[in-house]
């Protein structure tokens, strides 16, 4: 990151588009009420970027989640002191 980037917390980034696409991104940031062609296609990119992320989140949450519970099922740890004495006062009290 060059020091201007660090100091304005700003970085810059270009891309090379075909005619039809700056044509169509064009016409979407006009119809969607963007500023400019750059405001369409950070909003769009950072929207796009951040549902990915969310999506790749909850997968990796829930294989862990899977991972954890059936490893529970399958590998179940022995009772421990505090589960054995509640048993024991169950099985009193019944």
């Amino acid at each position: 990151m060059s020091a201007t980037a660090k100091l304005t917390g700003k970085t810059r980034f270009d891309a090379r588009l075909s005619v039809q696409e700056k044509e169509l991104f064009e016409r979407a940031a006009d119809l969607g009420g963007f500023r400019s062609l750059t405001d369409f296609i950070i909003k769009a990119a950072k929207k796009r970027a951040e549902e990915i992320i969310q999506e790749t989140e909850q997968v990796l949450a829930s294989k862990r989640d899977s991972e954890i519970f059936f490893n529970a099922l399958l590998k179940p740890e022995p009772p421990n002191k505090a589960l054995r004495d509640a048993a024991k006062r169950y099985k009193k009290n019944i």
